[in-house]
C-alpha cells in the first residue's frame, strides 16, 4: 500500500475497536490492539473471522488477516511504533483526556492520534493537553469495516496539517471521510440519527405504530432513499423540474406547520419500560449474533449494488 502508514494502535476493543482492527489489517497494515478486557485473544479472534469473508467481499485480501494483528500488552507497547492510533474508548471525558495524555508521550511524535468519540468533541478532552494539534475526532458508523463514512471533526487546537493527513489516512483504508468545520457535540451524523429516533420514540410511545412497523416504514421508503440521495438531494428531486426552490416554496410552508407537531418523547421509567419492551417482543426472540449477520449482509449488498450502478 503506497502510504506512509503502516502500523495503527487500536486502543479499546469494544464492537468498534474490533471492526478497526479488522479494517486496518484488511488493509494490509499492522494493526497493534490493547484493551484491559480478559477475553482479548478471543474477543479479537472471533472479530477477524467473522470480518473476513465481509472484507473479502469487499475486493480485501484476507490471507493471513490475523497475523497482522498483535495483541499488546498495554497502551505504551501498543502506540510505541504507531502512524496512526484509533482510540476506540469509553464515552467519558475524563477517561479521554488521561487516555490522550499518555498517548502522547508514548506514541511517536509524527503519529496521529484519533479518537472514536461518538458525541464528544476533542476540544472537551484536549485543553490543557500538549501537542494537541495532532488530536481529531475521526467518528465512525458501527460497524466501520462496512459502513463508509468517518466524520472527521478537529478540535480547537487540532492542526491543518493533521486534519489533511487523518482524511488521506481513511481514505487509504477504503472509508470516506467527510470534515465538519465546527464542533458540536454527537456531530452530524448522531443528531441526524437522534432526531429520527426522537419522532420514531414519540410515535410508538403515541401508539401510532408498533417498532417493528416503524422499522418497516423506514426500510420500504426513507431508509431506500437515503441509500442513494441525502436529504437535501431526496428534497431537491420531490420538487420536479422546480427542483428545491418549488419544494421549499410549495410544499416546505405544510412541512414547517408540521414541525410544531413533532414529539418530545416522555421518556420517563414507565415508558421507557414499555417502550423496551415492545423492542424486545419485536426483535428479542433472535440473538444479537444472528440480527448483526443480518444486518451486515444486507449493508454488503447495498454497498456492492451501489458500486455496480457508480461504475463508469
Amino acid at each position: 500500500m503506497s502510504t506512509p502508514y503502516s502500523t495503527v494502535a487500536v486502543v479499546g476493543a469494544g464492537t468498534i475497536g474490533l471492526s478497526w482492527t479488522a479494517l486496518f489489517a484488511g488493509h494490509g497494515l499492522r494493526v497493534h490492539v490493547t484493551d484491559p478486557r480478559p477475553d482479548l485473544a478471543e474477543a479479537v479472534a472471533s472479530a477477524l473471522a467473522d470480518a473476513a469473508p465481509q472484507l473479502a467481499r469487499q475486493g480485501l485480501d484476507t490471507e493471513g488477516l490475523a497475523d497482522r494483528v498483535h495483541l499488546a500488552d498495554g497502551v505504551p507497547e501498543a502506540v510505541r511504533d504507531a502512524d496512526v492510533v484509533q482510540e476506540s474508548g469509553p464515552e467519558d471525558t475524563g477517561f479521554k483526556r488521561a487516555l490522550f495524555t499518555t498517548l502522547i508521550r508514548e506514541a511517536p511524535s509524527h503519529a496521529l492520534l484519533l479518537s472514536s468519540s461518538s458525541a464528544i468533541p476533542a476540544s472537551d478532552f484536549t485543553d490543557g493537553l500538549d501537542d494537541a494539534a495532532r488530536i481529531l475526532v475521526g467518528h465512525p458508523f458501527n460497524p466501520p469495516h462496512l459502513v463508509p463514512l468517518v466524520e472527521v471533526v478537529p478540535g480547537r487546537r487540532t492542526g491543518a496539517d493533521a486534519v489533511s493527513r487523518a482524511v488521506d489516512f481513511y481514505r487509504s483504508v477504503g472509508r470516506v471521510p467527510v470534515v465538519e468545520r465546527k464542533e458540536i457535540p454527537g456531530f452530524v451524523g448522531n443528531r441526524l440519527q437522534n432526531a429520527l429516533s426522537r419522532e420514531a420514540i414519540h410515535l410508538v410511545e403515541q401508539g401510532v405504530v408498533s417498532p417493528s412497523e416503524l422499522d418497516a416504514i423506514m426500510v420500504n421508503s426513507l431508509g431506500l432513499r437515503w441509500s442513494v440521495v441525502g436529504p437535501f438531494l431526496g428534497a431537491h428531486l420531490g420538487g420536479g423540474p422546480g427542483g428545491y426552490r418549488h419544494m421549499a416554496e410549495h410544499i416546505g410552508p405544510s412541512m414547517r406547520e408540521m414541525w410544531d407537531s413533532l414529539g418530545r418523547p416522555e421518556g420517563g421509567p414507565e415508558q421507557t419500560e414499555r417502550l423496551i419492551g415492545a423492542v424486545e417482543d419485536a426483535y428479542g426472540s433472535r440473538s444479537y449474533r444472528d440480527l448483526g449477520r443480518e444486518r451486515d449482509r444486507k449493508q454488503l449488498a447495498v454497498l456492492a449494488a451501489l458500486r455496480e450502478t457508480s461504475a463508469p
